[in-house]
């Protein structure tokens, strides 16, 4: 077996190891706060969503003081997104946070005034499932039993509670989004994308299921499919790392590993250590191109970073070999 087919090997295998959910102590949490810009907690729902390298893990709501919690979750790097639902004085924020196991990791998440744009800008067109005020009490009920059943590690019951939210409400662009994610976590794949295809239909400006689109595609090896729908969602949010570094996969599946190299690149410098995961496709695709010095360089820095990814002992034989 060659030194590159050795790294490729290791592509798919690249996921935490989750531990046993009756070992308490072996999981982590976030405590949380939304606060603006003048030190003052909100007082409104603010959505917040989690987020890893792969996929959004849960979506919940703030509640009156602006807390907010995550529990049972693995060890490792996460970001955080708080979403506010008033556009015009407050842009998204976000955050990365470490969770360590058997402590909670304590967070606060301080809204950024918005800034308007020169009127020389060109004025974007605002997503229609921001602004739905529409969806009946009843489905939202359900994606709150959803989000509680995805908070406590049971996806099959979050499921059957999106898809009763969604017969309900069928416009319902988020919990198409949350069933997508849920179905991809599963390795439902075909399903995750047909979910996702309805509610990029639904709404082409919305971002997460144009992105959980993509990065579906990008695991059933839908290459060229995958790197257009990664596109538009980099238009909507240039500096999501998490496009680039699919749109890097995409590109590399397409034998495009010029395109790859630089969107792995972005993908690194925009994200960082949660995002380290790029450092490991570069040094595939130098090993690749018979650089050994390169390839070597990168795969000591993705350790470095993470040195207890899990595949880490595999990419440590094949550093052995190039150095």
């Amino acid at each position: 077996m060659t030194f590159a087919s050795v790294i490729r090997s290791q592509v798919d295998r690249s996921e935490i190891l989750r531990p046993n959910r009756d070992d308490k102590t072996a999981f982590g949490s976030i405590r949380g706060r939304v606060i603006l810009p003048d030190g003052n907690y909100v007082n409104t729902n603010v959505r917040v969503t989690l987020q890893t390298l792969r996929e959004t893990i849960n979506t919940i709501f703030t509640d009156n003081q602006g807390q907010f919690e995550f529990s049972d979750l693995i060890p490792g790097n996460y970001q955080v997104q708080a979403d506010p639902t008033d556009r015009n004085n407050f842009d998204v924020t976000t955050e990365f946070v470490q969770v360590f196991r058997g402590v909670p990791s304590i967070l606060s998440l301080t809204l950024k005034k918005h800034e308007a744009k020169k009127s020389t800008d060109k004025v974007s067109a605002v997503s229609i499932s921001e602004l739905d005020r529409t969806v009946p009490s009843g489905a939202r009920k359900e994606f709150e039993k959803a989000t509680k059943a995805i908070q406590s590690g049971f996806s099959d019951e979050a499921i059957a509670h999106l898809r009763k939210a969604i017969d309900i409400y069928p416009g319902f662009v988020m919990a198409y989004n949350d069933l997508g994610a849920q179905l991809l976590s599963q390795g439902k794949l075909d399903e995750a994308a047909e979910v996702l295809r309805h509610a990029v239909s639904l709404d082409r400006k919305a971002f997460n299921p144009t992105l959980n689109l993509g990065i579906v595609l990008v695991h059933l090896h839908r290459f060229s499919e995958a790197n257009e729908l990664l596109g538009r969602a980099l238009t909507m949010q240039p500096n999501s790392a998490a496009a680039r570094l699919y749109t890097g996969l995409a590109l590399k599946g397409l034998d495009d590993l010029d395109g790859a190299e630089k969107s792995f690149k972005s993908a690194y410098e925009i994200g960082g250590t949660p995002y380290a995961e790029a450092l490991f496709y570069l040094g595939q695709i130098y090993l690749a191109q018979g650089n050994r010095t390169l390839s070597l360089g990168f795969f000591e820095r993705y350790l470095a970073e993470v040195p207890n990814a899990a595949n880490a002992e595999q990419v440590r034989k094949v550093i052995a070999t190039l150095r």
